[in-house]
């Protein structure tokens, strides 16, 4: 159960700093920290939360890492549901702890978007639904090779939080004009589920994708990056 309430609180964490530096301050009138400053938000969540709760649960906080990881054979399958479960209800909390803050504000409206992802028309630059479906499976798959090589016994040693959080700060960076950047099906039901509407109708897409680009990952780390050794 200290897994399963690491994976809650951490995930809490990333829904909270990440989609709460969208929503409240990526905009703020002449000090908003724009894209740049989002883009950070989401990798210092995983980075604090990697020292804080990864000896712990492993600090996963993303149901398709926790399923990369089993791919890639770090991670047991009796474990996968109860850590997926952990995950979205972390999510779902700090989604209404956000709502709940930003409501306060004279004029807010949650149809506006609240952070979640989108394409066509709910995409920040307009990007079709096949822009945003290559762009969670690529995004995702290399965010698996970065877990997964950080934190291979052959690494340096306790760094892996810091090329983990900046691998994402960096997806962000690229992938937030495309979708806004989920990677995470459980950040995307976290702040969807608040929306409705059109959120709910293409989070299919920010499941299926990251899912798929986060088992591609564990392939190809497990058995083209990897010796034959680790391989097997």
């Amino acid at each position: 159960m200290k897994q399963y309430s690491a994976e809650f609180f951490g995930t809490f964490w990333l829904v909270l700093g990440g989609c709460g530096s969208a929503v409240l301050a990526a905009a703020f009138p002449e000090v908003g920290i724009g894209l740049l400053g989002v883009s950070l938000a989401f990798g210092l969540t995983v980075l604090t939360m990697a020292f804080a709760i990864g000896h712990i649960s492993g600090c996963h906080l993303n149901p398709a890492v926790s399923i990369g990881l089993w791919m890639g054979g770090r991670f047991p399958a009796s474990k996968l549901l109860p850590y997926i479960i952990a995950q979205v209800l972390g999510g779902i909390v700090a989604g209404g702890v956000l709502y709940f803050i930003a409501s306060g504000k004279v004029g807010f409206d949650v149809t506006a978007g609240f952070a979640s992802n989108g394409y066509g028309i709910h995409s920040p630059g307009g990007y079709s639904i096949g822009s945003a479906f290559i762009t969670e499976v690529v995004m995702t798959m290399m965010f698996l090779i970065i877990i997964l090589g950080a934190t291979d016994k052959r690494a340096p040693a306790g760094l892996a939080p810091i090329a983990i959080g900046l691998g994402l700060t960096l997806i962000h960076l690229i992938s937030i004009p495309v979708t806004n950047t989920s990677v995470n099906p459980a950040r995307s039901l976290a702040t969807a589920l608040y929306v409705g509407d059109w959120a709910i109708a293409q989070l299919w897409l920010f499941w299926l994708a990251p899912i798929l680009g986060a088992l591609l990952g564990a392939v190809i780390y497990r058995y083209i990056l990897c010796d034959e050794t680790d391989a097997t």
